[in-house]
């Protein structure tokens, strides 16, 4: 079976739907090389989402997109989102990608990190091997992008509400310190500054003027984020 985009997708999940050939036509659904000579917005905002499996990745997405949560690990090998925000005193897309954990697929890796505007680099709290499987991911969007110095990376220490920690929160500040990126820990069961983190990453991005309020304006929950603990930018 094949994977086709359905762009009529009006299921509120915000999620890319996938079906079969024969499907696509019954429902008029374009055909596959209209789909693939089809090109992508030049508005949309690419967010990429890296990460070890099971440090909550798609928890967090799902928390942010659709405000729910889920305690059962199911393995993703790539799922799209998307959800409108403010850019540039107009609107666009902003488009998020959640990667596979896994490390089977270096192709798919690759071409995220090129597409990518921006990154999240998730590790768990409670495991300093998931901090350490970051460490080549970063390597390689240094390596594709050649430079971060112009480009939104977080670093992310997600299940900020476990007490069996692995990695404190100065051991994460001192990694994004050494990555010259911003760091900020969240808790994907808690809904504990997952908001607040995709907004401040879209405000590390300086080539547009963009905001989760779609009139641009920041909400006083977001204002706050700023003086929230176990969050450090480091620019």
């Amino acid at each position: 079976m094949r994977a086709y985009v359905n762009p009529h997708n009006h299921n509120g999940s915000g999620k890319v739907s996938l079906r079969s050939p024969r499907k696509q036509k019954k429902r008029g659904i374009l055909t596959p090389t209209k789909r693939l000579n089809m090109p992508e917005q030049s508005n949309d905002y690419r967010v990429v989402v890296f990460g070890a499996g099971g440090v909550g990745k798609s928890s967090l997405v799902l928390r942010f997109v659709k405000g729910t949560f889920r305690d059962t690990y199911i393995p993703t090998v790539e799922d799209t989102y998307r959800q409108v925000i403010s850019c540039d005193k107009s609107v666009c897309t902003l488009q998020i990608t959640d990667t596979t954990g896994s490390h089977q697929f270096p192709a798919m890796q690759r071409l995220s990190i090129s597409k990518g505007h921006a990154f999240i680099l998730v590790y768990s709290v409670t495991s300093r091997q998931s901090l350490e499987e970051l460490k080549p991911i970063y390597q390689q969007v240094l390596a594709i992008k050649d430079s971060v110095d112009a480009i939104p990376v977080m670093l992310v220490g997600n299940k900020s509400d476990e007490t069996l920690r692995e990695v404190e929160t100065k051991e994460g500040e001192a990694q994004a310190a050494a990555w010259k990126c911003a760091f900020m820990e969240t808790s994907a069961k808690m809904n504990y500054n997952v908001k607040e983190l995709f907004q401040e990453l879209l405000t590390l991005e300086k080539k547009r003027n963009m905001s989760l309020s779609i009139d641009g304006k920041r909400s006083g929950k977001q204002k706050r984020a700023d003086k929230l603990k176990g969050k450090c930018s480091i620019m």
